[in-house]
């Protein structure tokens, strides 16, 4: 049986190059909609973050985490931005970039 945060690592595992989650979003995929914070606990100690892309995601707004476990909020930007994400005023732009995924 797969623990909770090896299910979060599954769902983050499935975001796309290129488009962005909420914390909300990846609990309600891994299977309980009350784990957002837990999320941000699992990304934090994220054992392979090469396979894992913690950091596409982010806020309901759209917006990085200032701690962001792997240089910080700014470093996140970068990545995302490498891969194409375009922030407004500070955000991700969410209508554009957000993971069309259904939930189950």
């Amino acid at each position: 049986m797969q623990s909770t945060f090896e299910k979060i690592y599954d769902v983050v595992r499935q975001i796309p190059y290129g488009q962005v989650a909420t914390y909300g979003q990846v609990a309600a995929l891994a299977g309980n909609k009350r784990w957002a914070r837990v999320v941000g606990y699992a990304l934090h100690v994220n054992p392979d973050p090469n396979n894992i892309p913690c950091y596409r995601v982010v806020n309901k707004e759209g917006k990085v985490s200032d701690a962001f476990a792997f240089g910080g909020g700014n470093r996140q930007e970068k990545l995302l931005q490498a891969e194409g994400v375009e922030f407004v005023n500070g955000c991700v732009d969410m209508k554009r970039y957000q993971w069309q995924r259904p939930i189950y």
